[in-house]
């Protein structure tokens, strides 16, 4: 079927670009392929207007096609691995960089600086710099748009904060947003996460804070693209 015949091509297209299937993706992948090929493959035994399948045939491939897009995870290795590099923790648009008073952990000014992510952008979000997991706490929460001056404080969220082995705290938070309805964390109390390693995933858009020292020299500005792994955002002292 020519349905089949277009599914193989997009997976080889996908594996071509050296992309990779992140694994919070891979049931619905899998659950969403077996549905639209019984769909479709009930539809043409029906043997229904020629049309009307190839409309159908055509928005099943571009559907898969996106939600394979959505969940792709391009594998990034930092080039240079560093105690005193902060790299963004997620592609996207920076939105925010300025100084805040973060009242969950620190109960000090900080200087935060937020990357949005749109639908197109790769949404798995990366460990910015090595060390301790200090506190984790999910936040059951609302979906205000990402760049909503409230969603850090008030939707969904996550916060983690990673103490280096310089002994500098730095705290993450990962947002829902209006679209997103599930925020994924794999960090834990205690436990050692390498710069670079997957700290989560946010399905279906949204944004990541983080919260660094005032005196960190700060590398990115309102408007810049950042990539995970990729973009120096700061320098810590």
């Amino acid at each position: 079927m020519l349905l089949i015949n277009n599914f193989i091509n997009t997976l080889k297209a996908f594996k071509n670009d050296h992309l990779h299937l992140h694994k919070e993706g891979k049931v619905f992948v899998l659950n969403l392929l077996i549905w639209l090929l019984i769909i479709n493959g009930v539809l043409y035994f029906l043997d229904i207007n020629s049309i009307l399948f190839g409309i159908i045939n055509f928005l099943s491939i571009v559907g898969f096609s996106i939600v394979l897009y959505f969940f792709r995870n391009p594998r990034r290795e930092v080039e240079y691995p560093s105690e005193n590099i902060v790299y963004a923790p997620a592609d996207g648009k920076v939105v925010v960089v300025e100084e805040v008073v973060d009242n969950e952990y620190f109960n000090e000014p900080r200087i935060q600086i937020s990357i949005f992510m749109s639908p197109l952008n790769v949404h798995v979000n990366r460990v910015p710099i090595s060390g301790e997991v200090k506190y984790f706490k999910y936040h059951d929460g609302q979906y205000l748009v990402a760049w909503h001056p409230k969603s850090s404080a008030h939707n969904e969220r996550t916060t983690i904060v990673i103490k280096t082995l310089q002994g500098i705290e730095i705290l993450i938070r990962q947002i829902a947003g209006a679209v997103a309805r599930r925020v994924v964390c794999y960090a834990e109390v205690g436990k050692t996460m390498k710069q670079g390693e997957d700290l989560g995933f946010i399905k279906f858009g949204s944004r990541v804070d983080i919260l660094l020292p005032l005196n960190a020299e700060i590398k990115v500005n309102i408007g810049d693209k950042a990539f995970g792994n990729k973009s120096v955002i700061a320098y810590l002292k």
